[in-house]
């Protein structure tokens, strides 16, 4: 009998589906001790008080938006690169390198750099794009 194990691609792709739930950790995060009427964390209406924030929360709330929004895309192009046969090491690379281009635009939305998030926007969809045509021959 041969056992299959999950490759790093795949590792990611788990690390991928986590992002958008630690953006919401982060934009609740500090609020949960405070009470609804001093505006606190409200978990009967999570989205009404999710949207009602400002600044770097209100950021980290779109972060997370964002991050469900590149899920599909990444988890798509993993499977069928793992499905067309890929060079397993390139995937892995270049999966890996997708999670650190998620992370650092996710600090860079909740820091407020517009741009720099942008350009790495940019070069985490190419990468993506990229774990998508390396199957193909």
């Amino acid at each position: 009998m041969q056992y299959t194990h999950f490759t790093v691609a795949y590792w990611c792709v788990l690390i991928a589906a986590l992002l958008p739930i630690a953006c919401a950790g982060l934009a609740k995060s500090g609020r949960f001790n405070v009470p609804r009427r001093e505006g606190g964390y409200d978990n009967v209406n999570p989205r009404e008080w999710l949207a009602r924030q400002t600044d770097w929360r209100a950021r980290a709330n779109a972060a997370q938006a964002n991050s469900f929004e590149a899920l599909p895309f990444f988890i798509g192009a993993v499977i069928i690169a793992h499905q067309l046969g890929a060079h397993q090491a390139r995937l892995d690379i270049l999966a890996f390198l997708f999670i650190v281009l998620r992370m650092l635009y996710i600090m860079m939305y909740v820091a407020g750099m517009g741009t720099a998030r942008s350009v790495v926007w940019s070069l985490a969809l190419a990468s993506n794009i990229a774990i998508l045509l390396i199957g193909y021959r």
